[in-house]
């Protein structure tokens, strides 16, 4: 299935434009901005393409109607510039807004009719349609579905504008308080997308990257030649053949490294982690898990369930992968005169692993799966607001108990790429985690977004850690680009950097893996710059910054806080972040005149009391998003 997202614009026309109050003829100014960030917000991730039909939309408050053309909002979306209709809302339609209107959702054809009969057929999807459906009021079901179809199929892709052209009715109505019960559970994606990137960027920022001048370059290759193998290990027990790579070099010594992949991938994803690190005389372990790899995904169809794709178990079974391959690995290294003997140190290991393989990295660190709190955000989370990695995360709702720990003490430190995380470790099962463990975050990263899957598992984490933040970075920016599978590749819901403008990241992880396992070694000390902020920054280029700490930003703790989940109580507060425009401005639209409203919640009665508030605020207020 291939998915990606890109930036277009369409054809701009203009229709007129009038505001009205049902029943009386009175004319209101504006109740436009809050209404129409709402819309933007609530269709931006779901629906759109050019097709025909809808000429206006209707915005609904209460008593009160406004009508906007369609035309207006495209010309905008195209242009950046705002037609004479729609200057009054000129403090809401800001840059970012116009990157809602313009978003494209490309499918591949041959898999569009497959992908949204399933969906549609799912409990997510028939909630997804209910959802919107109260949104779009005056709609019918096969209205939306259709809609949906004609949407899909144009040649740019799924957008806003697209889904509204394509809706069979000249006129849409939305409910503008239905829209922002849609838009509160996106805000806090939404506001992660746009201002988590440059924060980092900003905040983790350091002044001696310019003098920065190591005296070697550790994503040279190293002096060993490399010899590859492979080993096919069938631990009868649990019924799972497991196939490893071995890398490794005649004179190897030191830890061992293993390698875990994502779901969907094989263990030719780090490869050249892999082949890079056995140049400096590590052995490299890279296994592949077979209930969670490239061809277990090819095999089977979609479904609208977490367990159709990912069995509960295989959040066992991976970091049991690994505890089998080290105890097989401990017999043939005390196999006298055999090919390994002396060359499999299993007693000190180091775990790297991407995105469910990070999961399983750091579930073998130590830390402790709360699967009582995982259901509780499985069953409470909506469907609107999950990413990828959330909704794979309640697969694991089905397996017994209430907390599973999976440690190996023989893992003595790790590196979690991207891991998906979110709620599997609960609040506190990461710090439980005191090995040495290194965490990337990637901030366009929208299959395990950065602030739920691994800024808030750094934050828990027990012992010394690093963070690596890739500002533009994706979830596969990382893959070995010599090996990358091209379903692997097109199966992303957004468009990946995984090409050249990716090199910097990759050759960042190259210098800084090596310098993190060098730190077992008696060599720890002269590796240790390439662990550290000047030179991250150092690698940094104009489309992907890149930044290496130990701590977070101050201000992410407000960030936690604000993170919506689903029906459950959002606390909006914003203390110490007026140094940040957007921050502010969010601030301002929603508490205009200094008014805060300390919690709200998604039901429609407060979020009426809530909107009404806003815009009678918005009356006398010249205060939005800028």
């Amino acid at each position: 299935m291939k998915f990606k997202l890109n930036s277009s614009g369409g054809r701009a026309s203009r229709h007129s434009h009038h505001s009205k109050w049902i029943g009386s003829g009175r004319s209101i100014k504006t109740i436009g901005q809050s209404t129409l960030f709402s819309l933007c917000i609530a269709l931006s991730w779901a629906f759109a393409t050019p097709a025909r039909a809808a000429e206006r939309l209707t915005l609904r408050l209460g008593p009160f109607e406004q009508s906007v053309g369609v035309d207006e909002l495209e010309t905008f979306a195209e242009t950046g510039e705002l037609p004479s209709v729609l200057k009054p809302y000129g403090a809401v339609l800001t840059p970012q807004v116009r990157q809602i209107l313009t978003r494209h959702l490309q499918i591949d054809p041959n898999m569009t009719e497959k992908f949204l009969n399933d969906l549609l057929r799912s409990s997510d999807g028939a909630r997804l349609l209910e959802k919107i459906g109260l949104a779009l009021p005056e709609s019918r079901v096969d209205q939306l579905k259709a809609a949906l179809f004609l949407a899909s199929r144009q040649a740019n892709g799924l957008s806003v504008i697209g889904f509204l052209r394509a809706y069979p009715e000249k006129n849409v109505t939305v409910d503008a308080t239905e829209a922002l019960s849609i838009a509160l559970q996106f805000n806090a994606s939404y506001w992660q997308s746009l201002a988590i990137g440059p924060m980092l960027k900003q905040e983790l920022a350091v002044t001696d990257d310019a003098t920065f001048r190591p005296s070697f370059d550790p994503t040279a290759l190293g002096s060993q030649y490399v010899r590859e193998e492979t080993l096919v290990l069938r631990d009868r027990q649990r019924q799972r053949t497991i196939p490893v790579d071995l890398y490794w070099s005649r004179e190897t010594s030191g830890p061992l490294v293993i390698l875990s992949h994502g779901f969907g991938s094989d263990r030719n994803f780090l490869s050249y982690i892999a082949r890079h690190l056995a140049s400096y005389g590590f052995t490299v372990a890279s296994i592949e898990h077979p209930g969670s790899n490239f061809t277990w995904l090819n095999g089977i169809s979609l479904g609208g369930n977490p367990g159709d794709l990912l069995s509960a178990s295989e959040f066992i079974d991976r970091p049991k992968d690994v505890s089998f391959v080290l105890d097989e690995f401990a017999k043939l290294n005390q196999e006298e005169d055999g090919p390994w003997q002396g060359k499999l140190n299993t007693q000190q290991v180091t775990v790297i692993g991407h995105s469910l393989g990070g999961y399983t990295a750091l579930a073998l660190a130590g830390g402790e799966l709360n699967l009582k709190e995982l259901r509780q955000f499985c069953k409470n989370r909506s469907p609107i607001g999950r990413s990828p990695a959330d909704w794979f995360q309640c697969a694991a709702t089905d397996l017994p108990g209430d907390r599973i720990e999976l440690r190996d003490r023989r893992v003595v430190q790790v590196m979690a790429l991207n891991p998906m995380t979110g709620r599997l470790f609960g609040n506190k099962g990461l710090t439980q985690v005191t090995v040495p463990t290194l965490i990337l975050t990637s901030t366009e990263d929208a299959i395990a977004p950065s602030l739920d899957h691994q800024l808030r598992s750094f934050a828990q984490l027990g012992g010394p850690k690093y963070l690596v933040s890739a500002i533009g970075g994706t979830h596969l920016s990382v893959t070995d680009r010599a090996n990358l599978n091209e379903a692997l590749a097109r199966s992303t819901l957004v468009k990946e950097h995984i090409g050249k403008e990716a090199d910097p990241l990759r050759q960042l992880l190259k210098g800084v893996s090596l310098a993190f396992v060098k730190q077992l070694t008696p060599e720890a000390k002269q590796y240790q710059p390439f662990l550290s902020p000047a030179y991250a920054q150092s690698l940094s280029t104009p489309t992907m910054a890149l930044r290496f700490s130990k701590e977070l930003p101050t201000t992410m703790a407000t960030w936690f806080q604000v993170l919506a989940v689903g029906n459950q109580q959002i606390a909006i507060s914003l203390p110490k972040m007026n140094e940040f425009p957007l921050i502010s401005a969010i601030k301002s639209f929603f508490f205009p005149s200094n008014k805060v409203v300390t919690r709200a919640h998604s039901s429609t009665g407060q979020l009426n009391h809530v909107f009404t508030d806003l815009i009678n605020n918005n009356e006398n207020s010249s205060t939005g998003l800028s």
